[in-house]
């Protein structure tokens, strides 16, 4: 989902939040578009989303963050918001290891719904509960590996690297859309401005924790 406007180029991405109830997702956002935390927030019903404007390279890109509710009797209604997303941040709590358990059928309804080229990050929100941890950080890291996707651990409370995971997959999508205008344009071979790698030379992907960055 991307856009080049009269002044040259303009994007505006789609990202899913999604995993089970509770882990956080509406906290995330709610922390990354309006730097705010609500300790008393309620289960989203349906889906709600936000729109933040990020600067890559110099280029405006307008990411459309969609909450998507996780409870089960919700999921009939949020498949329809999977359509025409290209990122997503699948997301579990550490102190849960059921939310953890459900992150392959989380996977399982991107594969479903979208496009397998999205590009897509596995959140362990709550790293500040450390004391009732139930998810370690190798367990998230293995199960990225394993997916393909990218690993960061995040706490909404106090905003532990949130902007960075946001950023990282709406970086990664502009890349990727970048890479499609390169290769569709013989004249152009490369965009202006530097672009950070988030990828080894193995071309593995790079996973973050909570006291990594």
């Amino acid at each position: 989902m991307g856009h080049e406007g009269a002044g040259g180029e303009e994007y505006l991405f789609k990202i899913v939040l999604i995993g089970d109830s509770a882990v956080g997702k509406s906290n995330l956002l709610s922390r990354f578009a309006r730097n705010e935390f609500d300790s008393n927030s309620k289960a989203t019903i349906g889906v709600e989303f936000q729109t933040q404007v990020v600067d890559i390279d110099g280029k405006e890109v307008k990411a459309q963050i969609w909450d998507t509710a996780g409870q089960e009797r919700f999921r009939a209604v949020t498949s329809a918001y999977y359509r025409g997303a290209v990122g997503a941040l699948i997301v579990y709590d550490i102190t849960r290891k059921t939310s953890f358990d459900s992150i392959k059928r989380w996977l399982d309804e991107l594969t479903t719904h979208c496009d397998t080229a999205m590009i897509k990050m596995l959140v362990g929100n709550k790293c500040d509960l450390e004391n009732i941890r139930d998810v370690s950080v190798e367990e998230g890291q293995s199960l990225a590996e394993e997916e393909g996707l990218f690993f960061i651990e995040t706490s909404a409370l106090d905003a532990t690297n949130v902007q960075t995971a946001f950023e990282i997959v709406i970086r990664e999508i502009h890349n990727n859309i970048s890479k499609k205008v390169i290769n569709s344009d013989a004249h152009k071979a490369e965009l202006p401005g530097s672009r950070v790698s988030l990828m080894n030379g193995d071309n593995s992907k790079r996973s973050f924790s909570c006291c990594s960055i």
